[in-house]
Parts: C-alpha cells; structure tokens; sequence
C-alpha cells in the first residue's frame, strides 16, 4: 500500500502545485479588472465571474505599451514620465535601480543571465552553479587585481534570493548548460540534473571573446 500511494503522490503533486501555481496567477491578474470602471466590469454585463479575464486585460495593457513605446511620441513620453519620477527623493532611487536591473535582465541585447557557470561558493573546494551577470564596474575594476567577472550566484530551492560576487575569471567555469536547465538544476536541489551537459574549459570575455581559463592546481 506504501508503493501506490507514493506512486499516486508522485504524479498528483506536480499536476497540483502546477494547478495552484496557474490558479494563484489568474487570481492575482484577476485584480487588474478593478482598474475598470463599474460600469465596465465584465461581471456586471456578463451577469456572471468569468475567471482569467484579468489575464486578458493584463495581455491587452502589456501589449498596447510596448505598441506605445515603439513609438518616437510614446518614447518620448516615457522620458518625459521617467524625468518626472527621476525628481522624488526616493521614488528615484528605487524606480532607477529596478529600471536598471529589468532593462538588464529582459533587453535581447544584455548580457546577463546568459551563462551558466561554475563557481567556488562559499569556501574552496565547494562548488555551486552561478550566473555571469557581466564585468565589475570600471570604478571597482582597477582595485581588483586581473580580470574579474560579476556572478550571481543563487540560494536553493528560492533562486531570488543569493549573492552578489566578483570572481578572477581563472576562477569559474563556463557550464555547457542552458540557464533554464541550471536554475531547475538549483531549485531541485541537485535532484532533477540535465542530461549531457559538462563544464567548459573557456569563458567569453566581456567583448565577447572566448579566452582560455586557466585551471587550479
């Protein structure tokens, strides 16, 4: 009896926490319908709740500000907006810092989060996954001695939260392994490794140049 219930859990559990998942998802979309007005709510002339509107909304918002964005008008607009928030204390602070991050992370032409590496983390002779996020800033660059990259090296099983290092390139090593499998890799905990992937013996350079790492002795 022990057998079939693990068996019957192991395929219940992911389909359940992927429904509550997709479930918590609509739900929190779903709110976007409050921003209409009442007499515009779906509920109200549909006589009834029709559950991942909001999605749709949500879609529909996305979509229209990247249209509006495209544009010379709606990039100008934009900057205009952005100038406005640039001058409160500390909404500037944080709006320019997020900005900075998620113009990073979500432009095709950034280079973060497009390598998986691996790393000596946090003491020699362990080793975890990280992810190259780019090249120290040039005024922290000449008070490091040699050629340093930036890693981000994530906690297990919550990847947002990790820390931020600065590494002698000679000190990681470039995963042949797509940054999806890696953070599935991280979340599992080592449970759930891809299949066929193995280190590399080279790391590009941030002009984008492949240079030999030099192995530890």
């Amino acid at each position: 009896m022990k057998r079939y219930l693990i068996a019957g859990l192991l395929v219940w559990a992911p389909l359940g926490i992927t429904i509550w998942v997709l479930h918590f998802l609509v739900t929190t979309l779903d709110q976007t319908l409050g921003f209409l007005p009442e007499t515009w709510h779906p509920d109200r002339l549909l006589g009834f709740h029709l559950p991942g509107l909001g999605v749709v909304l949500s879609f529909l918002i996305l979509l229209a500000t990247g249209v509006v964005a495209a544009n010379i008008l709606g990039a100008r607009l934009i900057l205009v907006w952005e100038a406005l928030l640039g001058r409160i204390p500390v909404v500037k602070s944080i709006y320019s810092s997020v900005k900075q991050v998620s113009d990073t992370l979500l432009s095709d032409k950034g280079n973060a989060f497009r390598k998986a590496l691996l790393v000596e983390f946090p003491r020699e002779g362990s080793w975890t996954i990280g992810f190259l996020t780019g090249a120290p800033d040039r005024s922290v660059a000449p008070h490091l001695p040699g050629d340093h990259v930036s890693v981000y090296v994530p906690t297990t099983p919550n990847p947002t939260g990790g820390y931020f290092l600065m590494l002698p390139r000679s000190r990681v090593r470039e995963l042949d392994m797509s940054v999806d499998e890696a953070l599935k890799y991280i979340i599992s905990m080592g449970v759930a490794a891809p299949r066929g992937s193995a280190p590399s013996a080279t790391l590009p350079s941030p002009a984008g140049t492949d240079t030999a790492v030099a192995s530890r002795n």
